[in-house]
């Protein structure tokens, strides 16, 4: 088990950063809440003999981090910097009208999603950027199955009623009919 949590720590950086920066918003802040959690995991390692699966464990580690930082330090100023760095946490590759059209489209995302209280932020951010099965986001965040189901989807509903993605809808649809 401990070769298998050294594999995911030198492995599982990047996606523990963008998962923090989504919950969080800020890069400095989710650069010291992943380093924290990555001492906490290495230093509790041997707790992990009683952990049925340790990708949870470890996003549980992240995620406890990241409302850690969200209690003490980020209440005292805006977490929400626009910092450009958070556009660069889903790259994507390709030419430059599509990246551009892309980091727009991300852009938009990002910035609807911190406008979700983080109770229904963490479950989106675990689910579809961090590839979490609900039964995994349960274990993560220590909530039973059934509420993950519920805020997942009462995230989704928030996120489809924002005028922002609303809008990134509509220029989809635009988009599809002009093609025809």
């Amino acid at each position: 088990m401990e070769q298998q949590l050294e594999e995911w720590l030198a492995e599982g950086y990047a996606v523990s950063f963008r998962t923090a920066c989504l919950i969080l918003g800020n890069q400095a802040d989710a650069e010291e809440a992943v380093q924290d959690a990555f001492l906490r995991a290495w230093r509790f390692r041997d707790s992990l003999t009683s952990v049925p699966s340790i990708k949870p464990w470890l996003y549980r580690v992240v995620v406890n981090s990241c409302y850690s930082k969200l209690r003490r330090e980020i209440p005292h100023r805006d977490r929400r910097t626009g910092d450009e760095a958070l556009r660069d946490v889903a790259s994507v590759d390709g030419d430059p009208a599509t990246v551009a059209q892309r980091s727009e489209v991300a852009q938009t995302v990002l910035e609807a999603l911190h406008r979700l209280p983080v109770s229904l932020r963490v479950p989106i951010v675990l689910r579809y950027y961090a590839d979490l099965s609900e039964r995994d986001i349960a274990l993560a965040i220590g909530r039973r199955q059934g509420t993950v189901k519920s805020r997942l989807h009462e995230a989704r509903r928030r996120l489809a009623d924002d005028p922002s993605i609303a809008t990134l809808a509509f220029d989809a649809a635009s988009d599809d009919s002009e093609e025809a």
